[in-house]
């Protein structure tokens, strides 16, 4: 904290107030943002049940914001987004509830799309090279692979 001056428990709420309040925000984050303000760890902690009881801060309605977000703007598959949640320290109850969010036919909608549109990409390339490229990217998109495999049949990718 050098050159940066600490603030008081009261102007860290506010801030922290405006901070979840532009954006839903994980424990982990707040917490983070707080001691960059210069609060000792009593203080973070008050200030985060504080957040908590006035709804500024709630983890499922992160998770489920989260899940749904990058599913529908990245097109991330549930592995991958479970391993961010899992990075920012969201409970195994809030990742498995905002997964069950993202529904069934658009996942695999989504997945095949993925997938249709990367092979037509891979024209250039060959056989048994273009189907595990294929696959590669659809592996680090985070889908299960046996539902890559599955799509990857449906589409007639497979050589």
């Amino acid at each position: 904290m050098i050159g940066k001056q600490r603030l008081t428990r009261e102007q860290a709420l506010q801030k922290a107030r405006h901070y979840c309040a532009y954006q839903e925000r994980c424990h982990t984050e707040v917490r983070d943002k707080l001691y960059s303000f210069g609060l000792w760890k009593n203080e973070v902690e008050e200030t985060l049940s504080g957040l908590v009881e006035e709804d500024y801060l709630n983890e499922e309605r992160f998770a489920i914001q989260f899940a749904g977000g990058h599913f529908r703007m990245k097109q991330w598959g549930r592995v991958k987004i479970r391993y961010e949640l899992k990075q920012k320290r969201v409970s195994e109850y809030c990742i498995k509830k905002a997964l069950k969010e993202i529904g069934e036919e658009d996942y695999l909608k989504s997945l095949e799309e993925l997938a249709k549109k990367k092979w037509e990409a891979l024209k250039g390339d060959e056989g048994f090279a273009r189907y595990g490229k294929l696959q590669d990217y659809l592996m680090r998109k985070g889908y299960e692979p046996d539902l890559i495999r599955e799509t990857i049949k449906a589409i007639n990718a497979i050589p």
